[in-house]
C-alpha cells in the first residue's frame, strides 16, 4: 500500500451520470486533493449488457464541467491502467486462477435451471435465497476435467460458513457482519467476465488505492472485499461509505419523485458552482455555519471525520437558493459570456449590443436565479409586450390615463441623452402639471413599456430602453388599450 493518498471513482457506464454519483465523486477528488493525492477514474463496465453507447464520454465530460479533473484514467494514462475493466480481462483471470489453486475459490458447473430450482424451495422453505454449495467440495482434478471438456461454469469464491467479519469504516465506525448471511459470491462469469466483486479487489491494489470512499449501499458486500484482500494476501484499504441520499419524504432518491441526473440540472440552467456547492454540503458539513464555497474552498475545507452517517435530504429550494447566490457573486463581464449564449440557443433572434444586456444584468441581478431568468422574467427587455397583465390593465390602467400617458410622452420627448434621473424629473414635472401623484404614472407607465406590473426600478426600465423605444412602447400601449 503507497504512502500517498489514491482514492478512485469508479461508475459503470450505464447512462447519465447520478447526482449520487457526482457526490462520491467530489468526496473522493476533494479528499485527494486536501491530501496532496491523486484521483483515479475507472470505468467498471464489465456488466456488458447493461453498458450503453457513449456513456463513458458522457461521464467524462460531465466530470471536467464540474470541475472534478482526474489524475489518471481514460485518455489520462498513468502507471496503473488500462483503466477501463474490459481491458483488464487477463489480469482478472489470473488473479481467479490463482485462488483457485490456493482453494480460496472453486468452479461451479450449476446451470441456471437447477439455480432456479434450488432458489424456488428455498422460498417455499421461506428461506433467504442463496446458492446452496453444491460444486464447493467438488475435487480439483474433477473440476478442471470439466472444464477442459468446455463444460459450461462460473467461479465462486469460498465464503466461510460460520463467524463474523468485523472492520472498521471511518465513517460508520466499527461494523460487525455475519458470515451466514453472504453467500459464496461469483468472481467469473460464465462469459469469462468478472464480476464487480473480484475486479474492484484485483483493481483496488495493483492501482495502489489507499482509500475507498463510496455509497453505503455497498456496504454489506465488503465482508467478501476484505476476504478477497485477505485470501491473496494484501493490505486493505481504508473504507469510508457515505449516506444515501433521500427525496424530501425520506425515500431513497430516485426517478420517479424528481430529477437524478446531473445532466438534467445542468440543462435546466443550474450553474456547476452551485451544483458542486449543493452535493457537497449533502452528507458534510464545515462545522459552522458557511453554506456558500468554492471548489478551492471545499478542497481546503474538506474531511471525511464530517461526513454523518444519516442519510441527508437532496432540497432542490436549497439547491435554488445556491444558485441565486452563485450567480449573485459572479462578475458582470461572466454573466454577460453567459446571458450571449442563452440568447444565441433562444427564440430571440434581435442581436444586442454588449452594452445593452450588461444593463439589464445589473437591472435585473438580484431578481435573477438562472441566466434564463434574465429573459423568462424581463422579456420586455428583447421584445415589446406582446400582450399586457389583464389584471394589471384593470388596476392601473383608467379612461383619463392614455392622456396623461400622451403628456408624458411628449415630456420625454424633449430629453436629450436622457440618464434615469432625467425621466425621474421628466415624470416629476407631468404630474405636478396634471396635478396628480406620481403614482398615477409610474404604474400605466410601467404597463405600457413592459406589459407587466412589476419589475426593477421604473426609471432602470426607462434608461435600457431608451428614449425612442420608450415612447414608442407608451404610443403602442394607447392605441391597444383605449
Amino acid at each position: 500500500m503507497t504512502d500517498q493518498v489514491r482514492v478512485r471513482f469508479a461508475p459503470s457506464p450505464t447512462g447519465y451520470l447520478h447526482v449520487g454519483g457526482l457526490r462520491t465523486a467530489l468526496y473522493n477528488y476533494l479528499f485527494a486533493k486536501h491530501h496532496g493525492g491523486k484521483f483515479v477514474l475507472r470505468i467498471e463496465d464489465t456488466d456488458q449488457a447493461r453498458k450503453v453507447e457513449g456513456a463513458i464520454e458522457n461521464l467524462i465530460s460531465t466530470l471536467e464541467w464540474a470541475g472534478i479533473r482526474y489524475d489518471e484514467g481514460p485518455n489520462r494514462e498513468g502507471a496503473h491502467g488500462p483503466y477501463i475493466q474490459s481491458e483488464r480481462l487477463a489480469i482478472y483471470r489470473e488473479h481467479a486462477d490463482r485462488l483457485v489453486e490456493r482453494g480460496k475459490a472453486y468452479l461451479c458447473f450449476c446451470t441456471p435451471e437447477r439455480l432456479e430450482e434450488v432458489r424456488q424451495h428455498q422460498i417455499k422453505a421461506k428461506l433467504n435465497p442463496a446458492y446452496d454449495r453444491h460444486c464447493r467440495d467438488l475435487p480439483l482434478d474433477e473440476a478442471e476435467r470439466r472444464q477442459a471438456q468446455g463444460e459450461r461454469h462460473v467461479i465462486r469464491m469460498k465464503v466461510p460458513i460460520t463467524g463474523d467479519m468485523r472492520f472498521h469504516d471511518l465513517i460508520r465506525g466499527d461494523v460487525t457482519i455475519s458470515y451466514d448471511v453472504l453467500d459464496d459470491q461469483v468472481l467469473v462469469k460464465s462469459d469469462g467476465f468478472p464480476t464487480y466483486h473480484l475486479a474492484v479487489v484485483v483493481d483496488d491494489h495493483l492501482m495502489e488505492i489507499s482509500h475507498i470512499i463510496r455509497g453505503e449501499e455497498w456496504l454489506p458486500s465488503v465482508p467478501k472485499h476484505i476476504l478477497l484482500f485477505q485470501y491473496f494476501g494484501w493490505d486493505v484499504p481504508k473504507l469510508a461509505h457515505l449516506p444515501l441520499l433521500l427525496n424530501p419524504d425520506r425515500s431513497k432518491l430516485s426517478k420517479r419523485q424528481g430529477d437524478v441526473a446531473v445532466e438534467d440540472y445542468r440543462t435546466k440552467g443550474y450553474l456547476k458552482e452551485a451544483i458542486v456547492n449543493f452535493i457537497a454540503l449533502l452528507g458534510w458539513n464545515p462545522g459552522d455555519e458557511r453554506e456558500i464555497f468554492t471548489l478551492d474552498e471545499l478542497i481546503k475545507e474538506f474531511s471525511l471525520e464530517r461526513v454523518g452517517k444519516a442519510g441527508a435530504v437532496f432540497n432542490v429550494e436549497k439547491l435554488n437558493w445556491l444558485n441565486f447566490e452563485h450567480l449573485r457573486k459572479k462578475p458582470d463581464a461572466e454573466v454577460l459570456v453567459m446571458l450571449k449564449e442563452h440568447l444565441d440557443r433562444s427564440a430571440v433572434s434581435k442581436r444586442f449590443e454588449d452594452e445593452y444586456l450588461l444593463n439589464v444584468i445589473r437591472a435585473m441581478r438580484e431578481r435573477v436565479t438562472f441566466v434564463k431568468d434574465f429573459v423568462e422574467k424581463s422579456p420586455y427587455f428583447f421584445r415589446s409586450p406582446g400582450e399586457y397583465e389583464s389584471d394589471v390593465v384593470k388596476k392601473r390602467w383608467q379612461q383619463e390615463t392614455p392622456a396623461r400617458i400622451r403628456k408624458l410622452a411628449e415630456e420625454f420627448s424633449r430629453l436629450r441623452n436622457p440618464q434615469k434621473e432625467d425621466y425621474e424629473a421628466a415624470l416629476h414635472r407631468t404630474a405636478e402639471s396634471l396635478k396628480i401623484n406620481q403614482r398615477d404614472l409610474v404604474h400605466p407607465v410601467r404597463l405600457a413599456v413592459s406589459g407587466m406590473g412589476a419589475g426593477p426600478g421604473l426609471y432602470d426600465i426607462l434608461f435600457i430602453l431608451g428614449k425612442e423605444e420608450t415612447i414608442r412602447r407608451m404610443n403602442s400601449a394607447i392605441e391597444r388599450l383605449i
